[in-house]
């Protein structure tokens, strides 16, 4: 099992580093009230070529819109990982809590990664305070995106968050469609 994963977003670098000490050059940075936006190709991955995420340190959520390659669309719509983040001036920093959630707007939200998240709790990789915030942040997650039909627009605005998706890939054009223009 793995330790988990560490993000550091340096905004005024315009980068990405892993804990393994992979740096990403990241297209676009946008810091609001309520979180942090970054858009970026992905090179060297066969499944896809951007990603555009939004960290969300309030609910615990790392909310990412992938662009696929041909042949590798998937059947979800965003992609959400549960995580602890915090900010440090221009520099963002997110452990990944290992559970995610794959949502399919207005049908379903599925966690997964659960035998991850059970085996990291059980060796020690994460310890009981960020397990816990990983379970609350996880149920929370789900239970409202139940109850406003799977869709995350509208979960969000019961919170007062209002998500733009500019700055993708040249070959896609700006902005997710919303449930309704699905």
């Amino acid at each position: 099992m793995h330790p988990p994963k560490i993000v550091t977003f340096d905004v005024p670098a315009r980068v990405s580093v892993d804990n393994k000490g992979f740096t990403r050059q990241v297209a676009a940075y946008r810091v609001t009230a309520f979180g942090l936006y970054m858009s970026r190709p992905m090179v060297g991955r066969a499944s896809a070529h951007w990603m555009r995420s939004w960290l969300l340190p309030a609910l615990g959520l790392a909310v990412t819109d992938f662009s696929w390659n041909p042949g590798h669309k998937r059947d979800q719509d965003l992609y959400l990982d549960v995580c602890a983040i915090e900010r440090d001036g221009e520099r963002w920093r997110l452990t990944d809590l290992y559970l995610d959630i794959v949502l399919r707007t207005g049908r379903d939200a599925t966690v997964i990664d659960l035998d991850e998240f059970v085996a990291a709790v059980a060796g020690g990789l994460l310890e009981p305070r960020l397990a816990e915030h990983a379970l609350r942040c996880s149920h929370a997650t789900v239970d409202g995106l139940a109850a406003h039909g799977h869709d995350l627009d509208a979960w969000l605005a019961d919170h007062g968050i209002v998500l733009s998706w500019e700055d993708g890939p040249p070959d896609v054009p700006s902005g997710r469609p919303t449930r309704r223009e699905r």
